[in-house]
């Protein structure tokens, strides 16, 4: 796996973010058995970066925690089994590994939610990689089932690197 990393802004997390987000993207590709070797780009940035990209690409004016933006199309959620037939722009062709897209995340709202809902930054930070990276394998939200579904995988990442809450 290639992780491109880069940081933006004074907040500090206060811990060693890049081994985390490795373990966690690590983690959720072999949750859902990602048949390839994969690369992801992380941004962390604070509220005032996070929320010119919110506007520009998603019309809403105001930060918000995490962006995920998948570069592959599934036919279902995690499930990779026609990638390679349907595109294979979406491999890095010095690699050959499958370019999953973009996380960009608040270090301003990991700090903040950490807070609010009583729990350690670690846990918050895991929890937003987690679950941008489902978004990157195809999964959402947007209805109940959706979002019961999603929630349950995040938690079994989670879990089994024991990053409770």
């Amino acid at each position: 796996m290639t992780l491109h990393m880069e940081e933006e802004g004074k907040a500090s997390l206060g811990f060693d973010w890049e081994e985390t987000a490795r373990e966690v993207i690590a983690a959720c590709l072999e949750q859902e058995g990602c048949p390839y070797e994969a690369e992801v780009d992380l941004l962390l940035t604070n509220d005032q970066e996070i929320h010119k990209i919110n506007l520009e690409y998603r019309g809403m004016d105001r930060p918000t925690d995490v962006l995920s933006f998948p570069l592959a199309d599934y036919p279902a959620p995690g499930d990779f089994s026609l990638v390679e037939q349907r595109n294979m722009e979406y491999f890095n062709p010095e690699t050959g590994e499958l370019m999953l897209g973009d996380i960009i995340l608040s270090k301003d709202h990991v700090l903040e939610q950490a807070e609010k809902y009583g729990h350690s930054i670690l846990r918050e930070f895991a929890f937003l990689i987690t679950h941008s990276m489902f978004h990157l394998m195809g999964y959402d939200h947007r209805n109940s089932q959706e979002a019961l579904e999603m929630e349950a995988k995040q938690n079994q990442v989670l879990d089994a690197l024991r990053i409770t809450r």
